[in-house]
């Protein structure tokens, strides 16, 4: 059984160590069988492309490499850096993340 990760597609996400420590971006792809994540605009790498229908004349392309989850942190709506908690909502008896800075819920 997969464990269940804080970050989800779709979140906004800080970096909290490494080479672009501080950058933030939205969650593009989720790998959880090797606990990594493509981050939007982080952890740019020059990739080296023939000639394709795409890019005809080929050359150095900069793109997105994947980020260990452990040096992310997901933004809550106050726009700081936060953990994540799970509780269980009481309207809609289901469980639910939270900011445990603002105690907030995240979508």
């Amino acid at each position: 059984m997969q464990k269940k990760l804080h970050i989800k597609k779709g979140d906004t996400v800080m970096v909290i160590s490494g080479e672009s420590k501080g950058q933030q971006g939205k969650v593009l792809v989720m790998e959880a069988a090797k606990n990594k994540a493509i981050v939007e605009g982080v952890n740019l790498v020059s990739k080296h492309t023939k000639p394709n229908t795409e890019n005809p004349k080929g050359g150095i392309i900069k793109k997105e490499a994947a980020i260990h989850i452990s040096n992310l942190k997901v933004v809550d709506g106050s726009g700081k850096p936060t953990r994540i908690g799970r509780k269980l909502d009481e309207k809609t008896n289901k469980l639910v993340r939270y900011s445990k800075k603002s105690g907030e819920v995240i979508k």
